[in-house]
């Protein structure tokens, strides 16, 4: 496998894992049980440069390449919450990459700089009760009133929705004009008519919130518009491209750690008088989960490369091809990491089923990955349109 990081890419990389296994760690299980972690997080993140490394630096990043931010994805698992890595990863990577792409200069002064700084906290919302991967059945519209749009709706399995300060918001601004119906709209939460209907209870990612959003004649100025009125959907469409490349290098990141801690586990535990890794049956199970798991990460880094050259080096929207690169990863990856972490829970025995080993928490956190930011099915679709079939 190729390798793209310099040594300033692995400065950061250390930077990452200091944070995630000194700072984070620690005080995961008391954040799952609380079913939140503090808001100094983002704060802490922002201040280490974590969350905007991979911006320019006229807004508060560190102007690197977008291997950075790979690096940071694969660092942060290390602190044992899916939760917390999640809520991080929409901050620096889901609910912010389309308002640097299309801000205008005082947007990026008002909700992305404070967001790279940890300061404020964002949210992307685009799932709705009746709209999850199919986008273009959202409901929730936004119509003109004289120099404000009017949002009425509501949005579901928010990622930091009972406490974002600002919302990526997608709606329709024309329910007449199918794909081309649809607008951006950066969303301030303290707007009158904004209320959180529900924190969600969900099954992993304890300590990340998630929240069921309501919009009641909610007014906002057009000038948070983010880019043209009409054509929201085929930004989504490229903003999705970054959740789900950021989201794969993270998962299998955390597939890898799962190993890795599994066979620390083997090495110690003695069963019919020696090491559990010594029985062939689990060295031949790890040899394939080791061999997919390198397949997995390949197909990501030669989509993070694909990625990197046309939007960090040549600027150019995401290709076709690209994003069936990316769509294949995501595909693969969410299979062998559900493989992964089914095996982590069979080779700890009995210990991986209780709450109080790391195995569990695992399990249930990467499941998500094969529904959010569009199915496995739906990626299936995708790579067949793609291909032209």
């Amino acid at each position: 496998m190729f390798n793209p990081y310099t040594e300033e890419h692995e400065l950061f990389r250390k930077t990452c894992r200091d944070f995630a296994v000194k700072e984070l760690a620690p005080h995961v299980d008391e954040w799952e049980r609380d079913g939140l972690f503090p808001r100094w997080v983002f704060e802490r993140a922002g201040k280490l440069g974590i969350l905007g490394a991979h911006y320019p630096e006229e807004y508060g990043g560190g102007g690197g390449d977008y291997w950075f931010s790979i690096a940071k994805s694969e660092e942060l698992v290390r602190a044992n919450a899916g939760g917390v890595v999640m809520a991080l990863l929409v901050q620096s990577d889901m609910a912010t990459p389309c308002i640097a792409d299309l801000g205008t200069p005082e947007q990026k002064k008002e909700f992305l700089e404070p967001a790279l700084r940890g300061e404020r906290i964002a949210a992307l919302g685009v799932s709705e009760p009746n709209a999850g991967s199919d986008v273009a059945n959202i409901r929730t519209v936004a119509r003109k009133e004289g120099g404000d749009y009017v949002v009425r709706g509501g949005k579901t399995y928010i990622t930091n929705g009972t406490r974002a300060d600002f919302i990526t918001l997608l709606v329709r601004t024309n329910p007449e004009a199918g794909h081309h119906g649809f607008s951006i709209l950066l969303f301030p939460t303290d707007t009158r008519g904004f209320s959180v209907s529900k924190k969600l209870s969900k099954m992993g990612n304890w300590s990340s919130d998630t929240a069921e959003l309501f919009f009641d004649d909610c007014r906002v100025p057009t000038r948070y518009l983010l880019g043209e009125e009409g054509k929201g959907f085929v930004y989504l469409m490229q903003n999705f491209q970054t959740e789900r490349l950021i989201g794969s290098s993270s998962t299998i990141a955390a597939a890898f750690y799962a190993l890795e801690r599994s066979l620390e586990w083997g090495r110690d535990r003695q069963v019919f008088g020696k090491p559990l890794i010594k029985h062939q049956v689990w060295q031949h199970r790890i040899a394939e989960l080791y061999t997919k798991a390198e397949a997995a990460k390949a197909l990501v880094y030669k989509a993070a490369d694909a990625f990197n050259t046309e939007k960090y080096v040549r600027r150019e929207a995401v290709s076709f091809e690209t994003v069936r690169l990316i769509s294949m990863g995501k595909l693969f990856v969410g299979d062998v990491a559900q493989e992964i972490a089914d095996f982590a829970v069979q080779f700890h025995g009995g210990m991986g089923y209780l709450e109080e080993l790391w195995v569990a928490r695992h399990y249930r956190d990467q499941r998500l990955f094969r529904i959010g930011a569009g199915s496995s099915e739906v990626m299936k679709l995708i790579i067949a349109k793609t291909m032209g079939l």
